[in-house]
């Protein structure tokens, strides 16, 4: 597994999100003896950076890969979220950012996740009520007290970042990026490497629709989050069948998977990325990471490139209203 840096942060090329075996999809929670299985598997194949968050479950998917990481603590380059889970009385997906919010949230992860420290603690999107200012200074005393190590944002836009890196330098931004989500390109990214911060993709095989398996919203249940997301439905998951059926074709071009050209992808867009495909099964976690070895010609990037956007929003409308704040 080859390495790079996330700021100054040595992380695995590759890395893993836990999020879905607790939480989120279908079947979510159903099989934790194979998650740890799989979250294993990661660890010995060489991933280091394992993702997960207090939300997810909630609270369950940290308790999981504590359970998965005992004994094996210091293979993992372990990161976890805070700020969706209000811990003063508002409750789940409530956003608090404040200090006394960020003290208490810090201290109920580090209890599930079994361990006294977190390597890299972000907050999972920005609190409008909260200057980012204060929420930075808060984590900026963790980890100078050792409770984290490194100090990372999601979703946030352009000015946030800069205010936040200002106040405390911040080692990496998490926001959803993949061939069918390319927002950060025009001005995330550039911003990111004027200020040396590394970027990790969420999402990066599209929820699932960029391996192919998706074909129709009978592939996923009722309780699966993208019952309810624009691509998925209203006959927009139909309308962007033609962007897995490229990926596909590029995937027998290459002798590989549609997954691992979708990272391979990713891959080729600078050394400061670090893609956290989240699965819950061993197959996918060894697919996946052998997308490293996968290697694009120019041209196949360019046709991967020339894509057309997806059909419909990347996430519902209350999510939406939560990013680029």
């Amino acid at each position: 597994m080859q390495h790079i840096a996330l700021g100054t942060l040595d992380v695995s090329r590759i890395g893993l999100g836990a999020m879905g075996m607790s939480h989120g999809y279908t079947g979510a929670g159903s099989d934790d003896a194979e998650a740890i299985r799989t979250l294993h598997r990661a660890l010995d194949l060489g991933v280091t950076l394992i993702d997960t968050a207090e939300i997810y479950g909630p609270f369950t998917n940290e308790e999981l890969v504590g359970r998965a990481l005992k004994g094996r603590r210091d293979e993992a380059v372990l990161a976890s979220k805070f700020g969706l889970v209000s811990h003063a009385g508002g409750g789940e997906w409530n956003l608090d950012s404040s200090p006394a919010n960020v003290r208490a949230a810090v201290e109920g992860s580090l209890q599930r996740l079994g361990t006294d420290h977190i390597d890299l603690y972000y907050q999972h999107r920005v609190d409008p009520e909260t200057p980012i200012e204060e929420t930075v200074g808060a984590l900026g005393e963790l980890v100078a007290e050792g409770k984290i190590g490194h100090i990372g944002l999601s979703e946030a836009k352009v000015a946030t970042i800069r205010r936040a890196h200002a106040e405390h330098p911040v080692t990496a931004l998490q926001s959803e990026y993949s061939l069918w989500t390319r927002d950060p390109e025009a001005q995330v990214l550039p911003l990111l490497r004027e200020l040396g911060i590394g970027f990790v993709p969420y999402s990066p095989l599209g929820h699932g629709f960029l391996t192919g398996k998706v074909r129709s919203e009978a592939d996923f249940g009722a309780d699966d989050f993208r019952a309810t997301n624009p691509r998925f439905t209203g006959g927009n998951l139909e309308r962007n069948l033609h962007l897995a059926d490229e990926v596909q074709a590029i995937a027998a071009e290459v002798g590989a998977t549609p997954a691992q050209v979708a990272l391979a992808w990713l891959l080729a867009k600078g050394d400061d990325i670090a893609p956290i495909p989240g699965t819950k099964r061993v197959a996918r976690v060894e697919e996946n990471t052998a997308a490293a070895r996968v290697r694009l010609s120019e041209e196949q990037v360019a046709r991967l490139d020339a894509l057309p956007p997806a059909a419909g929003g990347h996430h519902n409308e209350e999510q939406m209203r939560m990013i680029g704040r």
